[in-house]
């Protein structure tokens, strides 16, 4: 049973706001230009927070869930969105992109090894960081896992989510042609990239609603108006890594390589409810790396600000916090 009431809101269990103390855009070449910045304690236990998406960008609620006195907080706009320059981009953007940009963080901000914290497509880019990069990663603090395989992209993108949501999945299919309604990614990408910043627009605006409707067991299925410009980069940039099944060298990669990150911890926290990446992925998971914990938060979805995946989040983050010091 989860010892937090599920109708107190995830802001209470947040550590207070706290201002970044380093703000810099990052040249990470091939002409783009990362937002990176870092708050909390400058000497602190080095933590890397790894945004969703691919196309989330971080925000100032992801510093709340670290001990500002104990933790030195690094957070980055990945390539294409957010700050980051140019928007909306794709071009020399890939999984092993992202990974050398990672890498290049670290050695910029002096970091011999750090916690690599990642939900969603942040717990992908995360689990596919440390196989790539074991001996700098101290600890993986992942939630609502994402393995990025074809059979999740079909749950989601090939009517398995539709059939709990028949209502938002029709909004999202009714803008393609009946014909090119089963495979949706692919329908998506030729209108995402049409070059008509207002078809874009209003497509991206459409992917952005689908998965919105799914974040939150709270959620009704209806979402507000997401704004033009980020909704356009979000959805180009999730659909771009999603048409190439995340640029990863085979299917089931992820899982199939655990073994290469079997020696660090690991803290898996999954909201049993997760309709956009449905519990079996981190079971799968943990099954195969002895080294990690799996919590189920009882009455919760996807995102991150449900009340029970924030409030265990923060208790990992203290725990690993006394551990330490």
């Amino acid at each position: 049973m989860d010892k937090y009431p599920d109708q107190k809101r995830a802001v209470q269990y947040l550590y207070p706001p706290v201002d970044p103390f380093d703000q810099r855009m990052l040249d990470v070449g091939q002409g783009h230009r990362i937002y990176v910045e870092q708050c909390g304690n400058p000497n602190g236990i080095p933590v890397v927070v790894l945004h969703g998406g691919p196309g989330g960008g971080c925000s100032p609620a992801m510093r709340r869930y670290f001990d500002p006195l104990v933790y030195r907080v690094i957070l980055f706009d990945q390539r294409g969105c957010g700050r980051s320059r140019p928007h909306a981009s794709v071009e020399y953007n890939t999984t092993w992109h992202l990974v050398a940009d990672i890498e290049r963080i670290r050695k910029a901000l002096d970091i011999e090894q750090w916690i690599a914290f990642g939900g969603s497509w942040g717990a992908t880019l995360a689990l596919v960081y440390a196989q790539t990069h074991p001996d700098r990663v101290s600890r993986l603090v992942l939630r609502g896992v994402f393995l990025m395989t074809q059979a999740e992209l079909d749950w989601f993108y090939g009517g398995g989510a539709g059939k709990f949501w028949p209502e938002p999945w029709s909004k999202f299919v009714s803008l393609l042609p009946e014909a090119e309604r089963g495979d949706a990614i692919t329908a998506y990408h030729k209108r995402l990239f049409s070059g008509d910043v207002a078809s874009e627009t209003l497509y991206g605006r459409a992917w952005s609603a689908w998965e919105n409707a799914l974040a939150s067991i709270h959620n009704s299925g209806s979402t507000g108006e997401t704004p033009g410009d980020y909704a356009r980069a979000f959805a180009r940039l999730e659909n771009h890594y999603f048409l190439n099944g995340g640029f990863l060298e085979y299917d089931g990669q992820i899982l199939d390589q655990v073994d290469r990150i079997a020696h660090i911890p690991g803290h898996v926290v999954q909201g049993r409810y997760d309709m956009i990446c449905p519990p079996s992925s981190a079971w799968a998971l943990c099954e195969r790396w002895p080294n990690a914990e799996l919590k189920m938060v009882r009455h919760a979805g996807h995102a991150l600000s449900e009340p029970g995946i924030s409030a265990e989040l923060v208790r990992i983050m203290d725990r690993i916090a006394e551990t330490v010091i």
